[in-house]
């Protein structure tokens, strides 16, 4: 990992308390959040009804409540979808502008419950200093999608975004929003899209470069630093290329992931 103590500027902080705080989340979001003891942590996703990420977060369990990590740019959209699903439930969804969120590769609140190789995260009053592009060029390199540079929202299905890989969707709990359409890929194996780190020759593509294989579309560029970048890539025609990766003329190298469990 080739980045200290960075504070992550595009991060907000959601805190949901109250008595019925675990059972609320629970039924809404793809992981398994309802045993997490006091200090641990877990990597997990807001769904559509159709099944597609709105929003991808952390859930740290603390003070009898939780604390979410999320997009800055997503939290008021977040915390307003939030207050819907509220109904009678006896919650409190506020945005905590007062905490920071802070990455570090040697310490912090919990490691990153997505790998280890990324490090650890905190969310704190506590200020760090120094640019965040080294804390992206290290995710890209492992392929870890951000939610904004990345996923966006209403775009991708979890499988997609790699989130049945990486520990956020659980397919033993019981029913959240989208379970139904998640469930389905996973037993089926429909999962024809992924977000793999690639390697481009020279430097990498402004995002939306396309990626092409003898002149047919096998998928598209998403954020980079330098020669690495990630790209939603369609798993069945890399399968079926049979002429160099190319994007904007420059070869292309899919990288697997370590934490990947499926075949490229």
């Amino acid at each position: 990992m080739q980045f200290g103590e960075t504070q992550l500027t595009g991060r907000a902080v959601v805190a949901i308390t109250g008595a019925d705080a675990a059972g609320f989340l629970q039924g809404l979001v793809t992981a398994d959040v309802q045993g997490l003891a006091e200090g641990q942590a877990a990597y997990a996703a807001l769904l559509t009804p159709q099944g597609k990420i709105l929003h991808d977060f952390f859930v740290l369990r603390r003070d009898a409540g939780f604390l979410l990590d999320v997009a800055a740019g997503q939290l008021d959209s977040l915390v307003q979808r939030l207050g819907i699903y509220k109904l009678r439930a006896a919650v409190t969804i506020a945005g905590k502008p007062e905490l920071n969120v802070i990455v570090s590769p040697e310490a912090g609140d919990y490691a990153d419950p997505r790998t280890a190789a990324i490090g650890y995260r905190a969310m704190t009053e506590r200020k760090a200093a120094g640019p965040d592009g080294p804390y992206h060029a290290a995710r890209i390199a492992l392929g870890l999608a951000d939610s904004e540079r990345d996923l966006g929202s209403g775009e991708y299905f979890p499988h997609e975004a790699n989130l049945d890989q990486l520990g956020a969707v659980s397919f033993t709990k019981g029913c959240y929003v989208g379970q139904e359409v998640v469930s389905r890929m996973e037993h089926r194996g429909t999962a024809r899209s992924r977000i793999l780190p690639v390697s481009v020759a020279g430097s990498a593509p402004a995002k939306g470069a396309a990626v092409e294989a003898g002149g047919k579309p096998v998928g598209t560029v998403l954020s980079s630093a330098g020669e690495t970048a990630l790209a939603i890539l369609r798993l069945d025609r890399l399968h079926e290329a049979t002429e160099p990766l190319l994007t904007e003329g420059r070869t292309v190298r899919v990288i697997k992931p370590d934490w990947a469990r499926f075949e490229i």
